[in-house]
């Protein structure tokens, strides 16, 4: 009898399906590293995709392996569906289908008011861009901004990592 690798179970889903709600700020300073823990470094490649808008992503998490699909934004929020992944099998798509479509990072956390922070600082091609983000339970969660969060960037299409995939922030001209 053939058995499903237990990292190929996927939960059906009948009342809702997985959704992230996430916001994007540029920072004001780099204060936010008194608060900050040990940075993870992630590597992420993106696949080419049609015109569906949807986002197909693997990362390698500081060695932990992950294959993510995100559909098109509506406001904050979109649809996301993430399954973990052998590591080997990340090194290998991100060598065989994503270069050159790599975004190299560190990512820290950031406990402020209760909420959690994602700071990601960009390596590589898009060096010298810092941005933050908090993942919220709906759309209209009130949450405190921390004094080194600067410019809201929620929903501009080239600062997604998708895009410094393809335009890194080094070739921009401002």
């Amino acid at each position: 009898m053939n058995t499903v690798p237990e990292q190929f179970i996927v939960s059906v889903r009948t009342s809702e399906m997985a959704e992230e709600i996430e916001r994007k700020f540029l920072l004001r300073d780099d204060s936010w590293r008194e608060s900050a823990g040990a940075p993870r470094r992630l590597i992420q490649g993106y696949f080419e995709t049609g015109p569906a808008g949807c986002t197909l992503r693997v990362r390698d998490d500081d060695g932990a392996g992950r294959l993510t699909i995100k559909g098109r934004p509506h406001g904050f929020a979109r649809s996301e569906f993430e399954y973990a992944i052998p590591v080997e099998d990340v090194k290998a798509m991100l060598k065989e289908f994503c270069i050159p479509r790599v975004v190299e990072k560190l990512r820290y956390l950031v406990d402020f008011g209760g909420f959690a922070w994602e700071i990601d600082e960009y390596l590589g091609a898009n060096s010298g861009l810092f941005t933050a983000e908090i993942e919220l339970p709906s759309e209209d969660t009130e949450f405190p901004h921390p004094p080194w969060l600067g410019e809201e960037i929620s929903g501009i299409a080239r600062y997604t990592n998708g895009a410094l995939s393809r335009n890194p922030y080094s070739r921009w001209k401002n």
